[in-house]
C-alpha cells in the first residue's frame, strides 16, 4: 500500500471514530497520534489514540508499516507535519490537492482535509453514514489511488471498531465473531456444532424462502482461520462470512456538515425545472440504506422506515437518496414524487452495521411491501446468503437497481450491482461525461445525474452531492415509473465515458443554483 493510503487510513479513522459538534483547537491527550490530530477534532485524542494510538498495534497489525510513517504525526516534518502547526505541510501543505483550509491549524490553500473533520450530523449519526461527498477530491487521483483510498477506509472501519469487525480474507470488513449459512442441512448444522460451532441465530425470511443461520466462532479463532475449518467439516454448507456492505455515496466530495447544510434554501426566485410527472399514488419504491431525518422537502411524503439494526437512525446519506426519491419543495423535485417509500435501515446510526444478515432481512420486508422497485445505494464484496436473496426478489419480478460505487475502475467490482439480474447505475456529471471515480461492475445497465446537483440533508437545508449513490434512485425512480426495463431503454440518452445503455432521467439533476445561501 502507498505512502498516500497510510495518510488515510489515519484521516479515514479520524472520521469513523466520529468527531464533536465543532473541531476545536487543543484535544486531549491518548495514543502518539492524539496530541495532532485530537488537536484539530478536539477531544477526540484519547478515543483514536486508544483505537488507532500507537498506530503499530491496531492499524499497524492491519496494513504493516504504518508505525514509522504516522509516527511522524508528533515530530516536526512528519507526513502530516503541517496539521501541527509546526513543520512542513507535507500533503496538506498551501496549494496541493489535499492541502488543509484555513481552519486547520499550519494549514493553508484548500483542500479536503479541512472539511473532513467537521460536524456530527444534526442528529448525532456517525460521519461515515452521514456523508454525501467524501475525504478526497477526484480531479488528480489515479485510478489505482482510488483503490488505495477504498482499501485504507476498509481498513480505518475496521481499526475503529475492533470489538465487532475484522476483515476477510481480502480485506473486506466483516463481522468479528461470527459466519452465516444460507438454507444449511441438519447434517452440516452438526458438524459445525460438533467442531465447536455455535447457532447464535436461525431466521426463516418466508418472502424470499431462505433460511439464514448465524454461527458464533470457536474462541480460539479468528473469523478467517474459522471460515476455512468450516468450509473444512462441512463442506457441503453453503457458509460465508457475514461482510458489512458501505454507502456508495460519495466518499469524494467534501462534507461541510449541517451547519452548512442549514444554510442552503430554495431560492426566492428561480428558473423553471423541467417538470416530471408525479407518480400514481399506488406506486411503491424501497430503499435499503441508512435512516431518513425529517425535512422540508420530505413533509408530504409517505415515509414508511424500518430498523434492522436497532431502531431507525436518521442518516445525511439517506435523507439524500431518499429525497432525490420523494422529495418536493421548491425548485427541488425528486424522481417520483408522490411516491410511497419505504425504507429499510440496515445500520441504526451504526457505521459498523450494514451487515448481510440485516441486509436480507431488510430485503424481506422490502419485497413484502410489493413495490415497483428497490433501490440499494450500498457496496460490498459477493456473498452468497446476499446473491440468494437479490436472485429471490428478482425472481419474484420485484426490480432491484444498485449503484456501482465510488472507488474507481482498478477496484474489484461491488455487490449487488455486479449480480446478474440487477439494474446496475453509474453516475454522469452535468455534461453527461462519466464520473472519474465511478466503480467497474460485472455489467453495466444505464447512468443517471450523480455530480452537479443537490439532496436534502438532516435539518432544513441541502448540501451539494457526488456519486453512483445518488444516481441510483434517479434510476430507480424512472425504472419504477416507465414500468419496464425496455421502456427504460427507451429513455436513455448517449453520453460520455461508459454510461451503459445511455443516460436516463437527465432532467432530474436539480443544480445547486436554483438554490441560494
Amino acid at each position: 500500500m502507498t505512502r498516500f493510503s497510510r495518510w488515510l487510513v489515519c484521516t479515514v479513522a479520524a472520521s469513523l471514530v466520529g468527531s464533536p459538534v465543532l473541531a476545536r483547537p487543543g484535544g486531549g491527550g491518548g495514543g502518539s497520534i492524539g496530541g495532532v490530530v485530537g488537536g484539530v477534532v478536539g477531544g477526540l485524542g484519547g478515543t483514536l489514540g486508544n483505537t488507532v494510538g500507537a498506530v503499530g498495534s491496531t492499524v499497524g497489525g492491519v496494513l504493516g508499516g504504518v508505525r514509522t510513517t504516522v509516527g511522524g504525526l508528533t515530530g516536526g516534518g512528519g507526513l502530516l507535519g503541517g496539521l501541527s502547526g509546526g513543520g512542513r505541510a507535507g500533503l496538506l501543505g498551501s496549494g496541493n490537492s489535499f492541502g488543509g483550509r484555513s481552519g486547520l491549524p499550519g494549514g493553508g490553500g484548500s483542500g479536503a482535509l479541512g472539511t473532513l473533520y467537521t460536524q456530527r450530523g444534526s442528529f448525532g449519526e456517525a460521519l461515515a453514514l452521514d456523508q454525501v461527498g467524501g475525504a478526497f477530491a477526484t480531479g488528480s487521483a489515479s485510478p489505482s489511488e482510488f483503490e488505495d483510498y477504498r482499501e485504507a477506509r476498509m481498513a480505518a472501519l475496521i481499526a475503529a471498531n475492533p470489538g465487532v469487525l475484522d476483515r476477510d480474507s481480502r480485506g473486506a470488513p466483516v463481522r468479528k465473531h461470527e459466519v452465516v449459512a444460507t438454507n444449511p442441512d441438519p447434517t452440516s448444522l452438526a458438524l459445525a456444532t460438533h467442531a465447536g460451532f455455535r447457532v447464535v441465530g436461525d431466521e426463516f425470511e418466508a418472502g424470499l424462502g431462505i433460511r439464514v443461520v448465524t454461527l458464533a466462532i470457536p474462541g480460539r479463532m479468528n473469523v478467517r482461520q474459522a471460515m476455512k475449518t468450516i468450509r473444512a467439516v462441512a463442506p457441503a454448507m453453503r457458509v460465508d462470512f457475514n461482510h458489512v456492505y458501505e454507502p456508495s455515496g460519495g466518499a469524494l466530495l467534501p462534507v461541510a456538515g449541517a451547519r452548512l447544510a442549514a444554510s442552503y434554501r430554495p431560492a426566492r426566485r428561480t428558473r423553471a425545472v423541467a417538470a416530471m410527472p408525479a407518480p400514481r399514488p399506488v406506486t411503491r419504491i424501497a430503499m435499503i440504506d441508512g435512516g431518513i431525518a425529517s425535512h422540508p422537502s420530505l413533509a408530504r411524503a409517505s415515509i414508511v422506515q424500518q430498523g434492522f439494526a436497532g431502531a431507525p437512525q436518521a442518516t445525511g446519506h439517506g435523507t439524500a437518496v431518499g429525497s432525490l426519491l420523494v422529495g418536493d419543495q421548491g425548485p427541488f423535485r425528486g424522481a417520483a414524487r408522490g411516491a410511497e417509500l419505504f425504507v429499510g435501515d440496515v445500520y441504526g446510526g451504526n457505521p459498523a452495521a450494514g451487515s448481510v444478515t440485516s441486509i436480507v432481512r431488510a430485503l424481506n420486508w422490502a419485497a413484502s411491501k410489493n413495490p415497483s422497485v428497490i433501490n440499494i445505494s450500498l457496496v460490498g464484496p459477493d456473498n452468497s446468503a446476499l446473491a440468494r436473496a437479490i436472485a429471490a426478489i428478482t425472481a419474484r419480478g420485484i426490480p432491484v437497481v444498485a449503484a456501482v460505487g465510488n472507488d474507481g475502475p482498478a477496484a474489484p467490482p461491488q455487490y449487488p450491482a455486479s449480480y446478474a439480474g440487477v439494474v446496475s447505475v453509474t453516475g454522469v456529471d452535468s455534461v453527461g461525461r462519466a464520473l472519474r471515480e465511478a466503480g467497474a461492475a460485472t455489467h453495466l445497465d444505464f447512468a443517471a445525474p450523480g455530480a452537479d446537483m443537490v439532496a436534502a440533508y438532516p435539518g432544513n437545508g441541502y448540501l451539494p452531492v457526488r456519486g453512483t449513490s445518488f444516481a441510483a434512485p434517479l434510476a430507480a425512480a424512472r425504472l419504477a415509473l416507465s414500468g419496464s426495463y425496455q421502456r427504460l431503454m427507451l429513455e436513455a440518452r448517449p453520453g460520455y465515458g461508459k454510461v451503459g445503455r445511455g443516460i436516463v432521467c437527465g432532467q432530474c439533476r436539480v443544480d445547486p443554483k436554483l438554490l441560494r445561501k
